[in-house]
Formats: C-alpha cells, structure tokens, sequence
C-alpha cells in the first residue's frame, strides 16, 4: 500500500502447533490492537507463522506475504527461537525487513525478561506513532522501553550488508547462479526457491525478487509456502515460490514438471531451459564480465549496491530505450508504441524484445510509467537517471528528455496510431492475464484455501520504487 496508515496493523504472538494425535492446531496467544478485526488475516497468520515442520536449530527470522481486499500486500515479520513455543509476528504493509526484525527482537527480550514484562505499552506507542518518512530516524519511547530504528530510504538500490535479504542471497548463491534465476524471472517460470532454513528461504525469494527492478514480478508470489498451500506447486501459471525442502521432498518431481528449482543450501540449479544462454548477447556480455568472483568482489568494497547495480544497468541496456517508442500531442495523453520500440533497439535484441512485449512484468511496467507521466508527476528515480545518462553517452535523441526542452517536434516518427496499437497489445496480455487468474481462482475453489494467503498480479514491493496518482477532478 503506498500510504499506509501507521506503522504495523497488529502483532500477534502465535503459539506453537502440537503433535496431530490430539488434532490441535496453532493458535493466537495474544494480539494488539486488542480489537483488531480483519478475520482473513487471523485465519491465515497461524499457519504462515509455523508453515512445516522443522529442525530450528538458532533463531529464525522470517517473511510472509498476505494481500488484503484491494490486493495490495501485507508483509509478516516473524521470529521463532529455538524451544519457544510462540511465534511472534508483526503485520505491515511497509516492506521494512530489517526495521521489524529489530522490533521483534526487543519485544522478545520484554517477553523472556520476566512474566510480568508487558510488551502493551510499546505496541502501543508504535501504533499511535504514525509513518515517519525515509532516512528519518525516530525514537518511541514507552516506560524504560525504547524502539529506535530508521526507515529505508525508497531511494536506494539495497545493498550489502545493510540489506538482510540481499546479503542472504550473496551469501548463499554465487552470482552465476543469481544470473540465471534472473534469466528465468525475465521469462517468466516457475521458479521454486527451497532452504531447510526459513530465514534464508524468505530472504533469497525477496532478494531475487529485487534484482528484477524496475520491474516487478507479476505473478503468484509466496516467499514461504504452509503445507496446506502445497499443491501450488502443480499450478500451470508462472510463480515465485520459497518452499520448505521438508515440504518439497513430498512433492513428485513429474508434479513440478519444468519448474526451475533454486536450492539455496546447495547452491545448485535444476531446470530444462537455457533462459541465460538466451539473453541477447550484449546482455549477457555485461552480465557475466561484471559478476565475475574477482570483478564483483572488488566493486562490492567500493560501494555494497554493486550486484543490484549490475542488474539494474542489464536492465538498462535492454529496456532502457522505451522512452524513445513514447508518443506526445498536446492536449492527448503519452501513450506506448511496442513495435517502436523493438525498431529502435539494436538488431541483436530485437527477438527478445518481441518476446519481453508479452510479458506481464514488462507491460505493467511500461503502464507504472505512463500513468505517473499523465497524471503530471514524472519521475526521477535510479533507473531513468541511469538511462538517461546512457543515452547522453549513445548521442541518441531520447523522446523524453526532448519533452522536458520542448514539446513542438514530438510524435512525428511514430505517427501510425500508437495509443490504438498500445491500447490494442494491452488487450491481448490482459486477456492472457485474465485466462491465469480465472484458472487459479478455480484451483484455490478446489483446495478451498483462503483469498488473502495468495498475491497474484502485485509486486511484493511496489512502494519502494513508484508511486500511483489519483485521477485528477
């Protein structure tokens, strides 16, 4: 959600399921706010808080994803020490890993400090507090109990190793690895990430997730899968799904069929495809030179962004150029040209730009951007400024930096109906895109799994590199 509220929506702390012989269940110790009613959530936070069965050997940290009546995501931050028998679990809609992480751990101290140490007083505290923007640093203060943290700045690419989930990822997988799981997400597979660790499962599917910035993944998104959600596995749609190995061990490798299977532990890849081997060869080039071992090891000393910035500046050289298949007349709205754009790439990427014009992670992205140029905000972030100065250096004459300057010379080389061509290509994906949403709306009728335990065409965080405009009165 772009502006939520406040901080969290509630906190819950979820006690431990016993063995099936007595037929128990997980179940909700304690919560706050008290009079916290969203009954979809409640239903589903148990589950996710304790999502198999595990050998837990220090102290997880851990992620879930829930999506609420307007599809928009809820992040669970859990955390689970080994012998507790509760989960502690903080509901938000703000994507701040490492913030939450922090809170969970004091509010675990108040716990385990005594039996009367109340953690009341400083959820509420930090209930009432309000949103505090990016890189402002606050101090909630309740009794002789203190919360200090800073939120991440929207700004920033994540980086090592201020970002958790980014340094899990680096840690866990090589970059020729991460390479290829990028390649998969690029054309969109189903992709199963699986860990005997949850802490390192949520954080590599978050991680990889990032690296697809300034696009976001479109499709089914479950950083942690609960037993009950196993079938998914089987769905015919493309996802990105962190599963549990004690989980994946029971599923049949002809039920996966050609999911790509990411084994953090590992550090290995099964798939049938060579989506990497595929790239138009000026990306790959720029892939494999910059995330060589000893090349990404000394731009990681000079600054901790470097393999986000590596894949964001790929994604700069492939797409990067859309700017120049946009169309202006005063008084119309800008509208998309796709097949401009193939024309105005290089030759040797024109075949995977044809197949990137279908892909649901790239149309949405293209309407994230017209929308904020015609609601009059515009945009600055990492990935124009980067594409703007690739441009400059190219000597090309990007359509929209044109605008900026000057509008009289716009819309003369895409003259040939763009809007109805746009309007006409976002017709045919979103008939695709409705064609999935149908199928997996029926499967989730025959598992009778609850909505909110599934996202499906939202990325897991919008908000931290876009916003969305309210039409104008």
């Amino acid at each position: 959600r772009t502006n939520p509220e406040r901080i969290f929506e509630v906190f819950l702390e979820v006690a431990k399921p016993e063995c099936d012989k007595d037929g128990k269940e997980t179940f909700i110790v304690q919560k706050y706010p008290p009079n916290y009613e969203d009954e979809d959530t409640l239903k589903s936070v148990p589950s996710f808080a304790f999502p198999c069965e595990t050998d837990r050997t220090t102290v997880d940290h851990f992620t879930f994803v829930l999506t609420d009546l307007e599809s928009k995501y809820k992040f669970g931050y859990c955390r689970y020490a080994t012998g507790a028998q509760t989960c502690l679990c903080v509901v938000s809609f703000l994507p701040w890993f490492e913030v939450f992480y922090k809170l969970l751990n004091l509010l675990a101290e108040m716990i385990n400090r005594s039996e009367d140490n109340d953690v009341t007083d400083l959820l509420r505290a930090a209930y009432a507090n309000g949103v505090p923007g990016p890189n402002q640093t606050t101090k909630i203060v309740a009794g002789q109990e203190e919360w200090t943290f800073t939120p991440p700045d929207p700004e920033k690419l994540p980086s090592i190793p201020s970002s958790r989930n980014l340094t899990e990822y680096f840690n866990a997988v090589d970059t020729e690895k991460m390479m290829m799981v990028f390649a998969s997400m690029l054309n969109e597979r189903r992709i199963v990430i699986t860990s005997k660790r949850l802490n390192r499962l949520t954080a590599c599917v978050h991680a990889s997730a990032t690296l697809l910035y300034p696009m976001h993944w479109q499709h089914l998104f479950i950083p942690v899968l609960p037993a009950f959600l196993i079938d998914y596995l089987s769905a015919p749609m493309p996802y990105l799904i962190g599963a549990h190995k004690s989980l994946l061990e029971k599923v049949r490798e002809s039920e996966l069929g050609d999911a790509v299977v990411v084994d953090v532990d590992e550090n290995t890849i099964k798939t049938c495809f060579n989506d990497l081997e595929e790239l138009p060869s000026e990306i790959q080039s720029y892939l494999k030179k910059y995330l060589k071992k000893d090349k990404i090891s000394v731009a990681m000393a000079a600054s901790g962004d470097a393999i986000p910035k590596t894949f964001l500046m790929s994604l700069v050289k492939l797409i990067g150029g859309y700017r120049d298949a946009l169309k202006f007349h005063p008084g119309e709205e800008i509208t998309f040209n796709p097949q401009a754009f193939v024309q105005s790439r290089p030759e040797s990427m024109q075949p995977f730009l044809e197949k990137i014009l279908h892909l649901q992670i790239f149309q949405e992205f293209i309407n994230e951007r017209l929308d904020m140029l015609n609601c009059g905000e515009g945009f600055t972030d990492i990935f124009e400024r980067e594409a703007m100065t690739r441009a400059d250096k190219l000597n090309t004459q990007s359509r929209y930096k044109d605008w900026l300057h000057n509008v009289k010379s716009q819309g003369k080389r895409m003259q040939k109906g763009s809007k109805d061509v746009w309007a006409d290509f976002k017709e045919k994906v979103s008939f695709s895109a409705e064609i999935q949403k149908y199928m997996f709306k029926q499967m989730k009728e025959n598992l009778h799994a609850p909505l909110q335990t599934i996202a499906i065409a939202i990325d897991p965080t919008p908000s931290i590199w876009g916003k969305n405009c309210e039409p104008s009165e």
